[in-house]
This record gives structure tokens, C-alpha cells and sequence, in this order.
């Protein structure tokens, strides 16, 4: 099914969507300024990061949805400029992290705090999709849980059923990062539980398809929890 015209607005970004955008960042900054005045190694790794997120989320968007709003914005430039994609975003974060390790010869685990801001950041970001009006859920007939846009069309609600599972993920990392089976792994763990929850969400947001039936985020998914489940198992045995 493709999805309705409508699936975004053609309307600027809001200035909603850009504080929480511009709050996420902020977040992740401090953060991981704390944790490179503990290990300066870290700030190059949290460089790569940030860069890796900027590069992946604008590709896949533009993979996943860029080639449609072209079809129907009239002006689909400051959408095409925008547009970014959490999927992505989390793809080329961790490809970025593991690049600079690699270049830095860096070799501690990094992923388990990575984890703890992944969640809070992504949080964010889906307020601000809330906000502006974006990310919308596929039309569907009236029931409780569904949400009217702008244009009084009944919804799914996308961007707040997955501001939901980041806030549910996000505190299931607090209880697992201190157990000993999960140290070093709860960053993967949390890569195939996105990809996994996204790539079945997709079947309710409005995006588009690629032949074969599924949208370019769900290949993106479906290419996460690969590398979460390939990640975890190097991991090696469980040490407790």
C-alpha cells in the first residue's frame, strides 16, 4: 500500500521539532563530555558518533522516503533537507563509533553508554515528529488509540507509540546494564529489540514501498538486528 500524499506535511519544520532535535544533542554532549573527562579517548569516538548519526539518518531518509516526497511536495526542498531517519541515525552512529575505534585503536566496549543516551535522544526526536506533525501512522477506521491529524485524518499513532517503546527500552537499560550477563551487551540487545519493534511498526506507519512489498526502513531494520544479534554473540560466553 502506498501511502497518501498527505503522509508528511508540506509545511517548514516548526520550532518544536527543532528544539527537540537541538535538546537531544545538547543531551548527548553533556554526556558524553562527562565521560570523556573520565577517558579523553572517548571524545573523538563521540565525534565519529555524531557525524556517523548526521550521515545516516539523512541517507536512509532519503533511501526511504526522500524518492517519494519528491513524487508530491511541490516544493520538496526544505523537506529534503530536513528529513532524517532514526533508523539510519543509529546505523551510521554505530558504524561512526566503530570507525574511530578502529582509526584510534581505541579498544574498550563503548556500547553500554551508548545505550543509556540511544533512548532518551531518540525520545526526543519522536516528541518533535509529534509536534510538527510528521512521521504520521497509516489512516484507519476510528478506535480508541487512533490520533486526528491536522487535516482531521484518523491515524495511527505513530510518533507516540514509538516515544512509548523508547521510554520502556530505556528503563529496562537501567535494570540490565548492572547485571553481569548483559555488560558489554545491552547496546546490541537494544539494536535488535529496535529493529525488531520498528521493522513490524512499519506496517502501520504511512511510508512508502519498495518492491517486494517492504519500505526501505524495514530492510534498514531488518539490517539492525543482524548487526545486534552478530555483535551480541562475539560477545562470547555470558560471564554471569
Amino acid at each position: 500500500m502506498e501511502p497518501s500524499p498527505l503522509h508528511w506535511l508540506d509545511a517548514p519544520v516548526t520550532g518544536p521539532y527543532r528544539w527537540t532535535m537541538l535538546g537531544a544533542i545538547t543531551l548527548s554532549a553533556i554526556y558524553w563530555w562527562r565521560q570523556a573527562k573520565k577517558d579523553p579517548a572517548l571524545l573523538p569516538i563521540f565525534i565519529g558518533a555524531l557525524c556517523g548519526v548526521f550521515l545516516g539518518a539523512k541517507v536512509a531518509y532519503l533511501l526511504g522516503d526522500g524518492w517519494w516526497d519528491l513524487r508530491w511536495l511541490k516544493n520538496p526542498w526544505p523537506r529534503l533537507l530536513a528529513g532524517k531517519s532514526i533508523v539510519g541515525g543509529i546505523l551510521g552512529g554505530w558504524a561512526g563509533v566503530e570507525l574511530l575505534k578502529w582509526l584510534t585503536g581505541y579498544r574498550k566496549p563503548t556500547g553500554d553508554a551508548f545505550v543509556l543516551i540511544a533512548p532518551l535522544g531518540i525520545a526526543l526526536g519522536r516528541v518533535g515528529c509529534w509536534l510538527q506533525g510528521c512521521c504520521l501512522g497509516r489512516p484507519m477506521a476510528a478506535h480508541w488509540i487512533v490520533k486526528r491529524d491536522v487535516n482531521g485524518i484518523e491515524r495511527w499513532p505513530a510518533a507516540q507509540i514509538e516515544l512509548g517503546f523508547q521510554l520502556a527500552a530505556f528503563a529496562l537499560v537501567l535494570v540490565l546494564r548492572k547485571r553481569a550477563f548483559w555488560q558489554g551487551r545491552v547496546f546490541f540487545a537494544y539494536l535488535v529489540a529496535y529493529g525488531l519493534f520498528r521493522f513490524g511498526h512499519e506496517y502501520v506507519r504511512d511510508t512508502p514501498t519498495l518492491p517486494g512489498g517492504l519500505s526501505g526502513y524495514q530492510w534498514m531494520s531488518g539490517l539492525m538486528v543482524v548487526v545486534g544479534s552478530v555483535a551480541f554473540v562475539k560477545r562470547g560466553p555470558a560471564t554471569g
